[in-house]
């Protein structure tokens, strides 16, 4: 990616982060100015969600061509997907110190992703335990497809299902109608942009990087 591409990932993030610090924001009773969270941790679970379904769809990929190029994607995009799992994790748990008192509280939006982080930390655990290249690629690219099965009732399904302290209706209500200000739903919908940007460019530097690794290990085996 350019460097015009950079620029403008960069530019949106820090608009992001002005959006989310300093302007002004809504009266939301109960919430209030630690609403302002809704401009990083929902975007940062979109981009988890993104990055397993990408992960699964290049797992699909390899399984059908058995092209090791697939499977680095499907790794790349794995990894990606879980850091960002985990900083969903930690700007709720912030916003659950605020709100709650304490930094967890095993509400159901909690269990949820701490169990989808154990999903995917087992994944990355069955890739470092398999040492043949082929072996690794078929049995992960299995597992990232049976992994992103749940994804959808841990992220959306089980916290609907399940009574919780979670705030809901915050952007679309029962009824399906969008509910968010519409200053706080321009930011929003930039920011789910601007993440989705950044998470294009990690993805493609994270590629890029285990594409030279797996040429540097070729050479190396060729030159034994």
């Amino acid at each position: 990616m350019n460097n015009i591409y950079k620029i403008i990932v960069f530019v949106s993030i820090s608009l992001v982060l002005v959006g989310t610090f300093v302007m002004p924001i809504p009266v939301i009773p109960g919430l209030y100015d630690k609403a302002r969270i809704i401009y990083l941790h929902v975007p940062m679970s979109w981009i988890a969600v993104l990055s397993f379904l990408m992960s699964m769809i290049n797992s699909v990929q390899y399984l059908r061509k058995r092209d090791v190029v697939y499977d680095l994607k499907a790794y790349s995009t794995a990894e990606v997907g879980f850091i960002f799992t985990i900083l969903a994790t930690v700007t709720g748990s912030l916003w659950a110190k605020f709100n709650w008192g304490s930094f967890w509280n095993w509400d159901p939006r909690e269990t949820s992703i701490f169990i989808l982080l154990l999903i995917y930390g087992a994944y990355f655990s069955l890739r470092s335990a398999i040492e043949n290249p082929e072996q690794k690629a078929k049995l992960a690219s299995v597992y990232s497809i049976i992994a992103f099965v749940t994804v959808p009732f841990f992220m959306f399904i089980m916290p609907r299902i399940v009574e919780s302290l979670h705030p809901a209706d915050t952007i679309v209500n029962s009824q399906g109608k969008i509910t968010m200000n519409p200053l706080m739903l321009s930011i929003f919908l930039f920011s789910l942009l601007s993440f989705t940007l950044l998470f294009l460019w990690i993805v493609n530097v994270k590629i890029r990087s285990e594409k030279l690794k797996l040429a540097r290990l070729i050479k190396i085996n060729n030159n034994k």
